[in-house]
């Protein structure tokens, strides 16, 4: 629209230079009649016929002057537009997704753990994405899905990635083989049903600690023997050990439980009157599962012990000659154990962990290389060298 006004003005500018010189009231039969859509209130501040009084009453001594200025108005509009366009194109290349250009949407509670291995890998790795709330109440947000559980990721609005572990594997594999689609990955995650301890019927993922790369990719990603391994036994032990030392570290005492469901509430989606509810009948209910589930765990009496245990033994697994569990690079053992962790960060679980644990120096890299996006070029060097 804006380049087209341009156009119609420098037209007119060239048509009045070059004509006779006439008066003014002739000129208005030369300016061509663009019509624009809209209410004409938007383009009038008084009544009919006002502008063009305005313009055309006073006669002017020569029309190349009037005709100077459609040029300069012309030419001044058609740079704008230019400047506008090529802004705009800027803009579109700052927001493209770096993952071949897929548009992620994390549906999340913000202090689940699960989701917190999510937001840790994506953060890394520096893909945008855009965040859902969902209310852990009446989960409207995810009515439309089937699959009932966060984290859950839609991949430009139209497949589904659920699970956790399965929602990094397919995008790390998406990361390391472009020539993949995320529906021919998501292939190789088949979904079963099973059984759980207590009955009930849960959905689960083969495969899912598994990133499906070919044998050159998987040198890039696993350069050291048994790294592989490694790594899936890690992700494992995060999933199914650490995770449950949460719940029963936060919830410990009444206070604690207090101040963890404070966090919640404050950081959730929650309405005025969920989030009463949530913070005191919650933190209540929370306490008293929490004792539960140091049972079902065999967890000892003092749960901090276990937490302790667990986070020194996931040290002692690195070692004191790596940075990281993948070495000089986090990898997704790495990158979930993190992200189990960071959500006891404000409480006083975390700080009784950091105080009396020797985790602290991996913690403070791997919070600096997933806030600085440091997987972002280190997957693109990795794929260049390929």
């Amino acid at each position: 629209m804006a380049a087209a006004c341009a156009r119609t003005l420098g037209k007119v500018g060239w048509h009045i230079l070059e004509s006779p010189p006439c008066r003014a009231g002739n000129i208005a039969s030369l300016i061509p009649r663009v019509p624009l859509h809209g209410s004409s209130r938007a383009y009038r501040t008084g009544g009919a016929g006002f502008r063009s009084k305005l313009l055309f009453s006073t006669p002017l001594r020569g029309g190349r002057v009037l005709g100077c200025a459609f040029l300069f108005g012309g030419g001044l509009g058609l740079y704008q537009t230019i400047k506008l366009s090529v802004q705009h194109h800027l803009a579109e290349e700052d927001v493209k997704p770096s993952v071949g250009g897929l548009k992620l949407t994390l549906y999340q509670y913000k202090t689940c753990p699960f989701c917190s291995k999510v937001r840790a890998f994506l953060d890394y790795h520096g893909l945008p994405y855009e965040i859902v709330e969902v209310n852990p109440v009446m989960r409207k947000e995810i009515k439309w899905s089937t699959y009932r559980k966060v984290p859950i990721v839609m991949v430009n609005d139209d497949v589904q990635l659920n699970d956790s572990s399965l929602i990094i594997s397919a995008l790390k594999t998406r990361l390391m083989s472009k020539d993949k689609t995320i529906s021919e990955i998501l292939c190789c995650y088949p979904e079963m049903k099973a059984v759980n301890e207590k009955g009930k019927e849960v959905i689960e993922f083969n495969n899912k600690y598994w990133v499906m790369v070919n044998e050159a990719e998987g040198q890039t990603m696993y350069p050291e023997k048994d790294s592989r391994k490694e790594e899936i036994k890690w992700r494992k032990w995060a999933d199914d050990w650490l995770v449950h030392l949460i719940s029963p570290n936060v919830y410990r005492t009444t206070g604690e439980a207090l101040a963890s469901f404070d966090y919640i509430v404050r950081e959730g989606k929650f309405g005025t009157y969920e989030g009463f509810f949530a913070k005191y009948v919650g933190a209540a209910a929370m306490f008293v599962i929490s004792k539960r589930l140091k049972s079902r765990h065999n967890l000892q009496d003092d749960v901090r012990q276990d937490l302790y245990k667990a986070v020194n033994e996931w040290v002692v697994a690195i070692g004191k000659k790596r940075k990281f569990m993948g070495g000089d690079q986090p990898n997704l053992a790495d990158l979930a154990v993190y992200g189990i962790l960071r959500v006891m960060e404000g409480l006083e679980a975390w700080d009784d962990m950091m105080e009396n644990t020797k985790v602290k120096s991996w913690y403070r890299r791997m919070e600096k290389a997933t806030k600085s996006h440091k997987g972002q070029t280190d997957t693109a060097l990795n794929i260049d060298q390929q």
